[in-house]
């Protein structure tokens, strides 16, 4: 192949790569999800009501910390959720990191000075 249209083809191979990263959607948060989550501190299973708007999730925690309003942003499958408490009289803000795929979320959670741990989700 000569050196013009191998560049020709090389240039449609990276238009066509960026319009299908271009058009993704984001995944729907949306909904009723029960997480299971694991720290060194023990395991449990708080519950979220999410609702998604375009990129932005907002909702409500309900578990052993309590409960509190959520808010969080979706990008592609990535998705964030965060809500403060008080806990043991310490103010402690919990973000949730992960992937969504389907009705199922996976990732890391971060308890701030209580430590990290991992979470999986189902929706339903």
């Amino acid at each position: 192949m000569n050196p013009v249209r191998r560049l020709f083809a090389a240039s449609l191979a990276t238009l066509a790569l960026a319009a299908t990263g271009a058009f993704a959607a984001d995944a729907n948060v949306t909904g009723e999800w029960t997480m299971t989550v694991e720290t060194q501190a023990g395991t449990g299973s708080p519950h979220f009501s999410l609702k998604q708007e375009g990129t932005n999730v907002t909702g409500h925690y309900k578990g052993q910390l309590g409960e509190a309003p959520v808010t969080g942003t979706v990008k592609g499958n990535e998705v964030t959720l965060k809500y403060s408490v008080n806990a043991q009289g310490a103010d402690l803000t919990v973000t949730y990191t992960g992937t969504v795929e389907g009705d199922t979320m996976k990732g890391k959670v971060s308890l701030g000075e209580f430590g990290d741990g991992t979470f999986t989700g189902k929706k339903g």
